[in-house]
């Protein structure tokens, strides 16, 4: 059971003796989970009935008694349940290849290079949607357009140092890192930032879509390239057909030289180094075949993975996101450090937790909380405080959808937190919600510190 968490908090409670309540309303049998296996329903339900926690079904027509009838119907409803998620997961699918076979985006960062457009239900352009910013009606589309003349030019000059001059992707990226280029994420290039340049067809005008597929969280696969939903020439491309295909004629050639045998050593040695796998740390590695050419080798990047011994968990995205979080986590602690000082205030930074201490009268600690979402679309953060550190004031970053930028931010007094793990929605209440705030001033205004004779 995947998401949900206010269900699976529910269930722990229920499990660990902390329910002091003797009954639970349902509106109808689907609410409860629509589980394509009908047996994971009751199993729900089971665990409550074990705890003497009766399960009134508010909107249905049989009583929830234990009869053979309500048992029948029941069983049925979980299956008919089941049935209307599998179906409405297969209507959106459908309607999101469609889209794409018209040559609209479908969610994503545009890339270095591009800029998403949004346009009306006729093609007409509305303007450009900036980072985070998302079309509000719904007959509104987004398609690719070239971005600045800069940025075309750097990716321009990127295939023409990897094919003309013959540099790698670490080399091109110490480059571009050494004249001061970032990223459309305002990051440093890295082999593998450089990579997904040369390799990702939107640079020829090519909107490609379902490389991967998570149908009902069920199972996260990479699907075969034939299976790949794609519109070409959707988008006018930054880079010409012919010079795309001579830079991956160079990447297919380099790795053909290594045998499958030299080829899995090499993935094997990374899952050793790193004690897991994924595409970008794969493409991160040096002197390593990149992703896309294991799964060419291997039909795909699953049964490379399986070569070497790793079985990846059924959605391990988070663990990239997690990753990334991790290196975004020194700046975002630099920026609240210089955040004081600038405001007048004075703060030290203990070496082993990075525990604050703000003039020298109360710590802080700062946790950044990935953004997760739910199948409905709903967004969730789960906080976990340092119970250890027990920090006067938790600065909380949280995340926007990506987890490439803080979408805001919570000041939680330790004197007003009762447990060590918070579960938080868009909108969470007075309770939670009056700690919360757009942008950090109002805490650096709280760290301030003037002498008396200047306030006088």
């Amino acid at each position: 059971m995947i998401g949900r968490d206010a269900l699976q908090q529910l269930l722990s409670d229920i499990d660990e003796d902390r329910a002091d309540f003797h009954a639970i309303l349902v509106y109808d049998v689907s609410r409860l989970g629509r589980f394509q296996d009908p047996d994971e329903a009751a199993e729900v339900e089971l665990r409550f009935k074990r705890k003497g926690i009766k399960v009134h079904y508010c909107a249905e027509q049989f009583e929830n008694d234990g009869s053979m009838g309500s048992s029948v119907i029941k069983s049925l409803k979980r299956v008919m349940a089941g049935e209307y998620s599998r179906d409405l997961s297969v209507k959106v699918f459908n309607g999101q290849a469609n889209l794409i076979r018209l040559g609209y985006r479908q969610g994503g960062a545009p890339g270095f290079g591009l800029r998403r457009q949004l346009v009306d239900q006729h093609g007409n352009s509305k303007g450009e949607l900036a980072r985070l910013e998302h079309k509000s009606i719904a007959t509104d589309r987004v398609v690719l357009v070239p971005g600045p003349e800069n940025e075309l030019r750097i990716v321009r000059r990127i295939y023409d140092l990897f094919v003309t001059e013959k540099r790698n992707e670490t080399q091109i990226a110490a480059l571009l890192n050494l004249e001061g280029i970032k990223t459309d994420l305002d990051r440093t290039w890295t082999r593998g930032t450089v990579h997904q340049v040369l390799i990702n067809e939107k640079y020829i005008g090519n909107n490609v879509w379902g490389r991967t597929s998570f149908k009902l969280k069920q199972k996260h696969i990479r699907n075969a390239q034939q299976d790949w939903i794609r519109a070409d020439g959707a988008f006018e491309g930054v880079v010409s057909l012919g010079l795309f295909q001579q830079a991956q004629a160079i990447i297919r050639a380099r790795d053909e030289r290594l045998s499958d045998e030299a080829m899995l050593a090499k993935l094997a040695s990374i899952l050793d180094r790193e004690g897991y796998l994924s595409g970008l740390i794969i493409d991160e590695s040096e002197d390593c075949p990149s992703s896309s050419s294991y799964a060419h080798r291997f039909g795909n990047l699953l049964r490379a993975y399986a070569l070497v011994g790793f079985v990846p968990d059924h959605d391990y995205r988070y663990l990239e996101i997690n990753r990334a979080l991790r290196r975004m986590y020194p700046e975002l602690l630099s920026e609240i450090i210089d955040g004081i000082k600038l405001s007048g205030g004075t703060v030290t930074q203990a070496e082993d937790n990075d525990l604050l201490t703000i003039n020298s009268e109360f710590t802080a600690s700062v946790v950044v909380v990935r953004c997760m979402q739910t199948s409905s679309g709903s967004l969730r953060w789960k906080v976990r405080l340092d119970v250890a550190l027990r920090p006067d004031i938790t600065i909380v970053v949280r995340m926007a959808p990506g987890n490439t930028a803080p979408l805001d931010y919570y000041l939680l007094p330790i004197l007003d937190m009762r447990e060590a793990v918070l579960r938080l929605c868009e909108f969470n209440g007075l309770s939670l919600d009056a700690y919360r705030v757009e942008t950090l001033s109002s805490f650096y205004e709280m760290t301030a510190r003037r002498s008396i004779s200047e306030v006088a």
